[in-house]
């Protein structure tokens, strides 16, 4: 996979977006079994409402993970020199996650090229969940 070249990329360029489908209680299953986080907040019902949170709610490192594979389609996975992010909202099952990112500088020094990019998942309200930033390394 090549990634795009530092010289075809400006400040405010989008990447393509990441659409997911509505989450399930099964994705949730699934991604507790792989991450080993079996918080019980994540998937069981009773202890979710027993915690004042009316049902389970995703992990937020499922949330990270999403913007993660959008990066990887993107560039080369050994492309991504930084990833960071922010919680900011639950995510609950139902909600369709939208992970959208743009270059927000060009960076150039001793190190090579590369490219600071802002990364925001939201649901299909517009809510944004998690808020983020990546340097990614072009040629």
């Amino acid at each position: 996979m090549r990634g795009p070249r530092f010289d075809e990329i400006d400040v405010g360029f989008e990447l393509p977006a990441l659409v997911l489908p509505a989450l399930t209680r099964h994705t949730l299953a699934v991604y507790c079994a792989a991450s080993g986080d079996h918080n019980p907040v994540h998937v069981d019902s009773d202890f979710a409402r027993a915690s004042g949170l009316g049902d389970v709610i995703a992990h937020g490192m499922l949330i990270m993970a999403y913007c993660g594979r959008m990066l990887g389609r993107w560039v080369p996975q050994a492309s991504i020199k930084a990833f960071d992010t922010r919680f900011l909202a639950m995510t609950r099952i139902g909600d369709a996650i939208t992970v959208e990112a743009r270059v927000i500088e060009k960076l150039s020094d001793h190190d090579g090229r590369s490219v600071r990019i802002a990364i925001t998942a939201r649901d299909q309200y517009g809510e944004a969940k998690t808020s983020g930033s990546a340097v990614v390394a072009l040629e």
